[in-house]
């Protein structure tokens, strides 16, 4: 806090951030209820940022190929070193998802990243390792090669996206649960993994 003095009278001041307030009952978006939709804004909250994480980090993988892994074994290298710390950073946190955020982050990742998950499985693995994933995934009644529809059966998800990138996300959120949203801390964005060249 600080004050000012006005005639021998002292007054405080302080700055409160901006909160917004809702009705009770009503929607924050074009009045839809999205506590209809609670579990799936829930689960986007805490999934979102690995989905963003993972555009960056697919982006820093694509440059380091262009730029320093044209020879397959360089490639292979460095894709398996990249593996290894990929497992490192994400493994437990991935252990900790329901099957749902499971769902949502391959949803998501095909959004930022342009590709399905097959195709991100096919392009740094290989085939068969894609159509391998496509098989367990069958047996969960999942489609790997499915892709993002953001007019269809993605609308929802994309509609909470346009949220976020609006720069609202919060007050929207404080709007459905009644508490600000917890934020998902992720230790980086950056990959430390090399193209090691041979000397």
């Amino acid at each position: 806090m600080y004050y000012e003095v006005h005639d021998g009278d002292t007054t405080f001041f302080d700055t409160l951030d901006p909160i917004w307030v809702f009705p009770r009952g009503r929607g924050f978006k074009k009045g839809k209820d999205w506590r209809k939709e609670y579990k799936l804004v829930y689960n986007f909250n805490k999934i979102y940022p690995y989905a963003l994480v993972g555009r960056k980090m697919m982006a820093q993988v694509d440059s380091t190929i262009a730029a320093d892994a044209k020879k397959k074994s360089l490639r292979n290298q460095y894709i398996n070193q990249v593996e290894k710390e990929l497992l490192a950073l994400f493994s437990q946190d991935i252990k900790n998802m329901t099957t749902s955020q499971g769902l949502l982050l391959l949803r998501l990742v095909d959004r930022e990243c342009g590709m399905s998950a097959f195709t991100i499985i096919k392009e740094y693995e290989n085939s068969f390792a894609a159509n391998f994933w496509q098989l367990i995934a069958k047996l969960f009644s999942q489609d790997l090669k499915s892709r993002y529809d953001p007019t269809g059966k993605d609308a929802k998800i994309e509609e909470l996206v346009q949220i976020w990138d609006a720069g609202t996300w919060d007050q929207f959120y404080y709007s459905v649960f009644w508490e600000a949203p917890k934020k998902t801390v992720i230790k980086t964005d950056h990959l430390q993994s090399q193209v090691k060249k041979k000397k």
